[in-house]
């Protein structure tokens, strides 16, 4: 029975060497087979995973002889943390190894949507010739709100430096003496809401934090923001966005993460139609580079630690 389970995708040449050291199964359909997933759980010490499989419950229940859980990339909502401590079972996120795919992502979106002009390739292609209404804004002079401001929220800080923005940020924790703080200017969440022209979401999904970007907190918004969530699905109520959007109250929005993942059709329902929004499939963190980084960060603090239990 293999020692490590390995249930979405991770770098090949990573996996190899696991495989090398451990018996391994490693195979990225098991996410979607609960079934045959607990039953090969059943037996080892690892397992790794990504956002979908569901750390909890009964595929903990099943894994009686876990030691550890691997997560490729860095969210921890989808892993009962508090039961696998309480069974003494370690959890090692991939801490840094995609904050700048993530800063990446949020720049560009934040690019695109202020320019406007980039999906209109069929229409020019087509014969048209719209430049008054694709006529866009400059991303220089303005202000970009970060909500939240950890490792990932200081990279775009300093790429939104570098474009001339002004940075403002909103962490409740984050002490303001902290020198961390030389990137941004600490303002209230309501002060960033009315200020920055492009907000950015860098906030786990918690009781407190869900919702947090709804109907009141858009309203006070700046006409004609830009809104980037590439954090957790549930920190913005998706409805509330879709209606400001439709009644053009926000210039814009990028949706990376989702309440539903994957996001299904009767979900995905209530954005037809909005030309000013871009979804993607909770890809902003994996980029070919960082997929390496993480899979190379987990491979080496599983090896070390089940080198440590040997």
């Amino acid at each position: 029975m293999a020692d490590i389970i390995i249930t979405e995708f991770m770098d090949e040449a990573a996996v190899e060497r696991l495989s090398a050291r451990h018996a391994t199964v490693y195979d990225p359909a098991l996410v979607d087979q609960p079934d045959r997933l607990a039953e090969l759980v059943e037996q080892a010490r690892v397992l790794i995973v990504r956002n979908r499989t569901q750390v909890r419950g009964a595929l903990l229940e099943a894994g009686k002889k876990l030691e550890c859980v691997g997560r490729l990339g860095v969210g921890l909502d989808n892993i009962d943390l508090a039961a696998c401590k309480a069974r003494g079972i370690e959890v090692f996120p991939a801490t840094g190894a995609n904050d700048l795919s993530v800063a990446e992502y949020v720049m560009t979106m934040a690019l695109m949507l202020l320019r406007g002009a980039y999906g209109a390739s069929a229409a020019v292609a087509g014969g048209q010739w719209p430049r008054q209404k694709l006529i866009g804004r400059e991303v220089s002079g303005r202000v970009m709100g970060l909500v939240g401001y950890g490792a990932i929220a200081r990279e775009v800080a300093r790429r939104a430096a570098a474009f001339g923005m002004q940075v403002v940020a909103f962490d409740p924790y984050l002490p303001a003496d902290d020198p961390r703080w030389a990137g941004a200017e600490l303002v209230t969440l309501t002060e960033l809401l009315q200020r920055a022209d492009v907000v950015s979401l860098h906030v786990p999904l918690t009781e407190t934090t869900r919702h947090m970007i709804g109907t009141a907190e858009i309203a006070s918004m700046k006409e004609g923001a830009i809104l980037v969530n590439a954090a957790r699905g549930g920190v913005v109520d998706e409805a509330a966005l879709a209606e400001a959007l439709r009644a053009g109250r926000l210039g814009g929005a990028a949706l990376d993460v989702f309440e539903t993942e994957p996001l299904d059709a009767e979900s995905g329902a209530r954005f037809a139609g909005l030309d000013n929004l871009v979804l993607t499939p909770h890809i902003a963190g994996v980029t070919e580079e960082s997929n390496i980084r993480v899979s190379d960060l987990i491979a080496d603090t599983v090896l070390k630690f089940l080198d440590g239990k040997s």
